[in-house]
């Protein structure tokens, strides 16, 4: 079997990292994660991830680079990081979320993310060259 893949944006912009707090479903309501979803048949992973970064957050953004690895969610289903830079539109929670935050590296912890995200998160965090500073 195939293992499919959910893409997430490491969206930097001025050294900060935007975190989505989700909304739904209900069992991950409130904790928060990199934005992004599922790679549709077709479609590379960079093209999903503009896709969605255009359908949850109302923005043009344009993928640079993946992060190195990837990390399991549900059987069958993996994780991969791209950063990506902000070119059109400010990020507005449209859909399974419903605040955003912009995070400098010492508030990188600041947030109670999804347990699946955290070592996404760290691995981002080195290679976006954001020092975590809080030791975690």
């Amino acid at each position: 079997m195939t293992e499919r893949i959910v893409v997430a944006a490491a969206l930097l912009h001025r050294g900060r990292l935007l975190a989505a707090r989700r909304s739904a479903p209900p069992e991950l309501a409130g904790r928060w994660e990199l934005p992004g979803g599922k790679v549709e048949a077709g479609e590379s992973p960079e093209q999903a991830l503009i896709r969605e970064l255009q359908e949850e957050l109302g923005i043009e953004a344009r993928p640079l680079d993946r992060v190195p690895g990837q990390w399991p969610l549900k059987p069958g289903w993996v994780l991969q990081v791209w950063t990506a830079g902000l070119v059109e539109g400010e990020p507005r929670p449209l859909q399974d979320h419903d605040a955003l935050r912009w995070l400098t590296a010492a508030e990188l912890w600041d947030v109670p993310w999804l347990d699946q995200d955290v070592p996404a998160v760290h691995a981002t965090a080195r290679h976006a060259g954001l020092l975590e500073s809080s030791g975690q």
